[in-house]
C-alpha cells in the first residue's frame, strides 16, 4: 500500500447508526430546513466534532497514557518479517486507522502480532482478521 493509498484511506468514512427520539429528530430537521446545516449528517458530524474539541485535552492525555498511535499505522509484510526475525511480537494500539498489507499471510500475522486494540478502523484481509480474531481487543 503506497502513501497515497494510505492518505486516501484516511479520508474514508465509517458508517454508524444512531437512534434519536422523535422530538430530537424533528429539531434536527428544523435546523436543516432553516439552512443551518445542509443535511442531517452535516449537523451530526458538526456536533461530534464540537464534542471532540471540548474533550481534546482528555483525549490527548489518554492517548499519551495508553501509548496509542494517533492517526494511521500501516504494517507491511517487510515490517512484520523484521519483527519476526528480531524475535519480537507487536502489541498494536491505534486511535485512528490500523491496516495490515494485503500480502501479509495469516501465519505471519499470528507469529508477529500479540494483540490489537483499535479505536477507529482496522483493515486487513479477511483471512488475517479471522486468524487474529482472538487477539483483537
Amino acid at each position: 500500500m503506497s502513501v497515497t493509498d494510505i492518505r486516501a484511506k484516511a479520508s474514508d468514512t465509517e458508517k454508524i447508526t444512531i437512534n434519536l427520539g422523535l422530538i430530537d429528530l424533528g429539531q434536527v430537521d428544523l435546523l436543516v430546513q432553516e439552512g443551518f446545516y445542509s443535511n442531517r449528517t452535516d449537523l451530526i458530524r458538526t456536533a461530534i466534532r464540537n464534542q471532540l474539541l471540548t474533550h481534546a485535552e482528555v483525549i490527548r492525555q489518554t492517548v499519551a497514557r495508553k501509548s496509542l498511535v494517533l492517526g494511521l499505522q500501516h504494517y507491511t509484510r517487510a515490517d512484520l518479517e523484521a519483527v519476526r526475525d528480531a524475535g519480537q511480537r507487536l502489541q498494536i494500539q491505534v486511535l485512528g486507522l490500523a491496516s495490515i498489507a494485503a500480502d501479509v499471510s495469516p501465519e505471519l500475522a499470528m507469529t508477529t502480532i500479540e494483540s490489537i486494540s483499535v479505536l477507529g478502523a482496522f483493515q486487513a484481509s479477511n483471512a488475517v482478521k479471522a486468524a487474529l480474531a482472538g487477539r483483537i481487543l
